[in-house]
């Protein structure tokens, strides 16, 4: 056994693992030497470790002077290399040393290591499909374990989530942070702050689906299990299944420790329960900046922007320094509620007070102030004297701002950069064919839509989800798949009929298409927010708020129908869009019709 051995106590030994110089390290070396213990492979390889932490250099000239260096020896090394960003380079300078040996070949301990470095800098994922390669040329399956682990990280860390997934169900027996690994993979791929796809959804529900998977294989979560599910959660807007992991939480007597806390407070934010996430927000001892970061984003996107601000100020009275994130949720609150002063303080107090210099959200932000308040020269002013060049997403902001303000001029300009920019993305084209339809300048929207079809654009469908009961519902625009498809219909007759008492008169300059106002009036029934409502009203109690999450922007004239919906049937209605929440009671809404 290990402890009968008299080298592994020797004295030496112990004064090698308390170098902390490298003055030091060169004397215990050479006592080694004159004692024989730098011929033993286990000496050496504690050697070579603890002078990879002091000196890279040093390690290698005294690899170089091993005179057959074994593999275990080489894994030793490369280990200790990729276990600092600055040195992975020299790891794969070993690995490929190890490839050219005659005699030496990379085993099952050599791999996890790299594809670990893989992982740790967008600049070497290069090199893991060529590392897979060489696994199924030197590695006999079944695979060990922890090459497997490996390799699934490695994927599921540049979201590659069909070969994670494919990797993962050929483990027989996955350990728990397999699980989490996979698990957190598609949680992550899925967020896109506050809005979502149908390819989103569909990988939310996967993660949840793996939840049941992992809990029938009687694998005990842990909190960063909890952490994958709640967020997955909050990306689809399931109130039902998050409270369900809240519960589990406290159920279990698992620790909400403030990842737990910020990943609650950030679901229940984005599932339209901004006084839960508040009153977890509060009872949390351990906030960190993420946390608050969480909180401050809650108000924002639901529209109460000096709440956000005064949360700021408090963070800040608090000691804890703000980041590259709580600059942006901060400005994203100013925004959305007119804050335009307020916003322009904090952007220059990035680099003013914390030396900090503003990216390209940074600049995003400030533009979208700048734009929604209607100062739209100015916003293209300062889009145009970035010290960076303008992305598509700023531009976009500008075409946003005009399109509220009615500013042709400045939309044509902007669209002009998207289409070079990003020139197959519908959206861009939607928001200036929305301007040219509201001024019934119909040649225009004919042209745009031409423009459209010379770079093969398709407009990206809407689609509106609804929680009922636990289960997600989804309505695409003028869907008839759905089960209840005939009665949801004859709901939506019963609605406009209703409305129309209440003076509705149907917006149809947000209709795209030059036809008759009575078939705008009905392309405008069939919005998929409208589906979901109707099925809404139908299948839940009336006691209960009615919660639809949409993947593009509510239009003007689903805004004031939903309104009146929330007066005439005396129904909260929480939306929320690709931008914001939206929280209709009693025919009014919480953004004040400035979104």
């Amino acid at each position: 056994m290990k402890a009968q051995n008299p080298i592994f106590n020797h004295p030496i030994l112990k004064l090698l693992q308390k170098c902390h110089s490298l003055n030091t390290l060169k004397q215990v070396h050479a006592q080694m030497l004159t004692t024989g213990l730098a011929l033993h492979t286990y000496c050496l390889s504690h050697l070579l470790t603890i002078s990879s932490k002091l000196a890279s250099t040093y390690a290698l000239t005294i690899f170089s002077s091993i005179p057959n260096p074994t593999v275990f020896l080489y894994n030793t090394l490369i280990s200790s290399f990729t276990s600092h960003s600055s040195q992975i380079h020299l790891a794969f300078s070993l690995y490929n040393r190890i490839l050219a040996h005659k005699t030496l070949q990379p085993n099952s301990f050599t791999f996890p290591s790299l594809f670990k470095a893989c992982c740790g800098s967008g600049h070497w994922f290069q090199y893991g499909p060529p590392l897979h390669a060489h696994v199924l040329k030197f590695l006999e399956p079944p695979y060990d374990h922890f090459v497997q682990a490996s390799l699934l990280n490695f994927y599921a860390k540049y979201g590659r989530l069909c070969v994670s997934r494919c990797l993962f169900d050929q483990i027989s027996e996955p350990d728990l942070a397999t699980w989490n690994t996979l698990l957190a993979a598609y949680a992550r791929s899925a967020s896109h702050s506050y809005s979502t796809s149908l390819e989103d959804a569909d990988l939310s529900l996967e993660a949840l689906y793996l939840f049941c998977d992992m809990q029938m294989s009687r694998r005990r979560p842990n909190e960063v299990t909890l952490v994958a599910l709640i967020s997955a959660c909050s990306n689809l807007g399931a109130l039902s299944q998050g409270v369900w992991t809240h519960c589990y939480l406290l159920r279990n007597n698992l620790k909400l420790n403030r990842f737990v806390g910020t990943a609650l407070v950030d679901m229940y934010s984005k599932c339209g329960c901004l006084n839960l996430a508040c009153q977890l927000f509060d009872q949390l001892t351990d906030r960190d900046t993420f946390c608050y970061n969480a909180m401050i984003g809650g108000f924002a996107v639901h529209g109460h922007g000096n709440q956000a601000l005064e949360l700021y100020r408090k963070m800040k009275f608090e000691g804890l320094v703000p980041d590259s994130a709580t600059f942006v949720v901060s400005m994203f609150a100013c925004s959305h509620v007119g804050l335009v002063e307020e916003g322009l303080e904090i952007f220059e107090s990035m680099k003013k007070v914390y030396g900090m210099e503003p990216k390209l959200e940074h600049h995003g932000c400030l533009i979208d102030i700048l734009g929604r308040a209607g100062r739209l020269k100015e916003a293209e002013e300062r889009l145009k004297d970035m010290p960076m060049k303008p992305n598509a997403i700023l531009w976009r902001s500008l075409l946003g701002a005009a399109r509220i303000h009615g500013n042709l001029e400045v939309g044509e300009v902007a669209l002009k950069h998207l289409v070079e920019l990003e020139p197959e993305t519908s959206g861009n084209y939607v928001l200036l064919s929305n301007m040219y339809a509201s001024i019934a300048r119909w040649n225009d929207v004919k042209r745009v839509r031409k423009l459209m079809k010379s770079h093969g654009v398709n407009k990206l469908p809407g689609f509106s989800l609804v929680e009922i009961d636990g289960a997600m519902h989804e309505f695409l625009t003028s869907d008839k798949t759905h089960p209840f498809s005939k009665e949801i219909y004859l709901k939506i007759g019963d609605i406009n009929r209703r409305l129309q008492e209440f003076g509705h008169n149907p917006r149809t300059s947000e209709v795209l298409f030059d036809v008759e106002e009575e078939e705008k009036e009905d392309a405008l029934s069939y919005h998929s927010e409208r589906l979901a409502i109707a099925f809404a009203l139908i299948a839940s109690p009336s006691s209960l708020p009615i919660r639809i999450i949409k993947n593009l922007r509510v239009c003007g004239d689903c805004h004031v129908f939903t309104k009146l919906i929330s007066a005439a049937y005396q129904r909260d209605i929480i939306v929320r869009d690709r931008n914001r929440f939206h929280h209709f009671k009693d025919g009014s809404c919480s953004c004040l019709d400035y979104w």
